[in-house]
């Protein structure tokens, strides 16, 4: 089973930070060729990603538009914690999945809550290129999705999401009944406690959001990106974070770059992460500094609390430079960008 836990062990592996300026030179006076192809991915588990986008990149001169989408679908049908219907459910049992997809030419799509369909990618790719619509959610998505062709699946929870969700009601104490949030408020003074929530992190200490975002530039020099998850394990049933939102958890400009990342969504959407990083690109900064932009303004909103969760940011600009950002120590991202199978870096963190 890939998850991210398993290709940990590939950080050992990582190379340092690879500064701008040994990936393109600089010149006042002179136009660089950008490094291209490139694909990066948040987190370590982003390199089997890299390989089937670089595959489609590479060998077959593909589009980054297939290059990301068939990245997404790789880490969609693997057994993980927080992609695909492999995933961990929300507190009623139920895998919910969002994704969204973005090309060159600023289409766009996106599903959110998406339930029993294997590949939400996919679906907001169809969506994206077969209707005037961006975004699809819960029940009319999966009516869309069906009536493209894509299969309907059991439901059932994996093996590993089924263990970690007894495990979790054990230690919670919720029961997965209609109208239970009217009861638990029965009677308390705080009409607002509708507990309990998910947690923020494993019992592992990993974070309790592994969002899978790919972002890529093709041999001719377009962008495109996709970002696909389960959403946090354990959450409020219908509750969507940024994963599926453009703006959030995915922006494209062609003529800047690219940006995603992974972590609390509710803290990205609170500041539009993904389409600040790509202005902060147009303004001249560079992906990481406009990735530090991105986090710093998350931080500023309430330091304190920015000290419990994690959030970070990777993105790429038209002239093949990569760079990234988050909170805490920890988040790590794989690029490929040449036949040598990839690298995983650590980003900087704030704290």
């Amino acid at each position: 089973m890939h998850t991210r836990r398993k290709f940990l062990h590939w950080s050992a592996l990582s190379l340092p930070f690879l500064s701008l300026s040994r990936v393109v030179a600089k010149s006042s006076s002179t136009t660089q060729a950008a490094v291209k192809p490139i694909v990066v991915s948040t987190w370590d588990s982003g390199l089997p990603v890299n390989a089937v986008a670089w595959k489609i990149l590479r060998e077959n001169n593909g589009r980054a538009l297939d290059a990301v989408e068939a990245g997404a679908r790789w880490i969609e049908d693997d057994i993980n914690c927080c992609v695909g219907l492999g995933g961990n459910p929300d507190r009623d049992g139920i895998v919910t999945l969002d994704a969204c997809i973005m090309d060159e030419k600023a289409n766009c799509g996106s599903v959110a809550g998406l339930s029993y369909i294997k590949h939400p990618i996919s679906v907001a790719r169809k969506l994206m290129e077969t209707t005037p619509h961006v975004m699809l959610v819960g029940e009319g998505a999966m009516q869309f999705a069906l009536a493209n062709g894509f299969p309907k699946e059991s439901g059932k929870l994996s093996k590993d999401a089924e263990k970690s969700y007894k495990d979790w009601l054990k230690k919670s104490e919720y029961k997965p009944i209609i109208n239970i949030e009217q009861q638990q408020s029965k009677g308390k003074k705080n009409k607002k406690e509708h507990g309990p929530f998910a947690p923020s992190y494993f019992d592992d200490g990993t974070p309790n959001h592994d969002t899978m975002g790919t972002i890529a530039m093709d041999a001719s020099g377009n962008l495109s990106g996709a970002c696909t998850t389960s959403g946090m394990a354990f959450k409020l049933h219908g509750r969507v974070g940024d994963s599926p939102i453009i703006g959030a958890g995915l922006f494209v400009d062609n003529e800047v770059g690219a940006a995603t990342g992974s972590g609390q969504g509710e803290e990205v959407i609170r500041v539009a992460g993904t389409a600040i990083i790509v202005e902060m690109m147009r303004m001249g900064k560079s992906p990481k500094e406009a990735c530090k932009i991105a986090v710093e303004r998350i931080i500023n909103i309430n330091p304190a609390k920015a000290k419990d969760f994690q959030v970070g940011f990777i993105a790429i600009n038209k002239a093949g430079e990569y760079g990234a950002y988050s909170i805490q120590p920890g988040f790590s991202y794989s690029v490929t960008l040449a036949e040598d199978g990839g690298k995983v870096l650590k980003a900087e963190s704030y704290f």
